[in-house]
C-alpha cells in the first residue's frame, strides 16, 4: 500500500538525519518558526486545512536494541511503545511522525498513550496539565526539514520525532499561494 511504503521511507530517511541542538543558519525563517513552535503542531497545521487526519502506519512494543541514536535520548528501559503515524492535510501527506515511550513512562503517568490509535498525539499531550519539554532539535535531510522534543509527562521522557512532508505548509513561503488561511 501507498501507507506503507511512504511510512517506510519516512522511517528510514529519519535514521540519516544530521540533528542540531541549536538552529543552524542555513534553516530559512519561516520554516524555523515551524520547527521551534512551542504548542501544538496539530493545531497549527489544522489552520492550513479543512481536514486533517492521522494514518497510523505502525504501533507497538520494540527492544532497546532496535532504537539507534535515538537510545541516547531516553533513560534505558527493557522494552519502549513506538507509534509511527502520517498527517494528512486534506489528503495530503504533510507530517511523518514518530514517538517513543519508554515503558517507565507508561508506568508513571499512564498507559493512555498506547490507546491513542487514530487521534493526533499532540492532541493528547497539549490537555495534560503535566506536559513540559526538554528541548527541541531540528534536522535536514534531502531538502527535507525535521524536529525531534523530549517531552515529558509527570517528568517520565518521551521523544517525539516529526519530519516534514514536500507538500507540507512548513514550506510555504509568504508569497504562495495557500498561504492564506483558508
Amino acid at each position: 500500500s501507498g501507507v506503507g511504503t511512504m511510512s517506510d521511507d519516512a522511517s528510514t530517511l529519519l535514521r540519516t538525519i544530521s540533528w542540531f541542538t541549536e538552529p543552524p543558519s542555513v534553516l530559512p525563517e519561516h520554516i524555523g518558526d515551524w520547527l521551534m513552535e512551542t504548542s501544538s503542531m496539530t493545531q497549527r497545521l489544522e489552520k492550513y486545512c479543512a481536514q486533517l487526519r492521522v494514518t497510523l502506519c505502525r504501533e507497538g512494543f520494540i527492544t532497546p536494541q532496535v532504537l539507534g541514536e535515538e537510545r541516547d535520548q531516553l533513560p534505558l528501559d527493557e522494552r519502549y511503545w513506538l507509534r509511527e503515524v502520517v498527517l494528512y492535510g486534506d489528503d495530503r501527506p504533510w507530517l511523518f511522525g514518530r514517538t517513543i515511550v519508554p515503558q517507565q513512562t507508561l508506568d508513571g503517568s499512564g498507559s493512555a498513550l498506547t490507546k491513542i490509535g487514530n487521534q493526533p498525539l499532540g492532541r493528547y499531550l497539549f490537555e495534560q496539565k503535566s506536559l513540559t519539554r526538554d528541548y527541541i532539535h531540528t534536522g535536514c535531510c534531502e531538502g527535507l526539514w525535521a524536529r525531534r522534543s523530549r517531552l515529558c509527562l509527570s517528568g517520565y521522557p518521551l521523544l517525539l520525532t516529526e519530519l516534514f512532508l514536500p507538500e507540507s505548509p512548513v514550506y510555504y513561503t509568504p508569497g504562495d499561494e495557500g498561504w492564506q488561511v483558508i
